[in-house]
């Protein structure tokens, strides 16, 4: 198993533009294949020390090994989605785990 978890935060947290843009980039993800589990949401309404909700988004992406995460990673809906959304986003923060 392969996890990736993405977080995303917006150049323009306070445009409800830009989160509606980012979150319809972030489900047209959902259609590639090598996916076999997705997870897209924003920040819970946790307050704790150890949280932080600081972003707009994440996903959690989880493949069956690293060579279906590989063919993800370029997978043309993939590609677009990168070039239509990145002017939206400050900052990306990815953590990949195996299991």
């Amino acid at each position: 198993m392969f996890v990736h978890t993405v977080f995303f935060w917006l150049n323009r947290p306070e445009s409800q533009d830009d989160r509606t843009a980012l979150r319809a980039g972030l489900e047209t993800l959902r259609e590639i294949s090598d996916i076999s589990a997705a997870y897209i949401g924003a920040p819970a309404d946790t307050r704790r020390p150890v949280i932080d909700h600081t972003y707009a988004f994440s996903l959690t992406f989880v493949f069956t090994d690293q060579a279906a995460h590989d063919a993800y990673q370029v997978h043309p809906v993939h590609l677009a989605f990168v070039d239509s959304c990145r002017h939206l986003w400050e900052r990306v923060q990815i953590y990949d785990a195996v299991g």
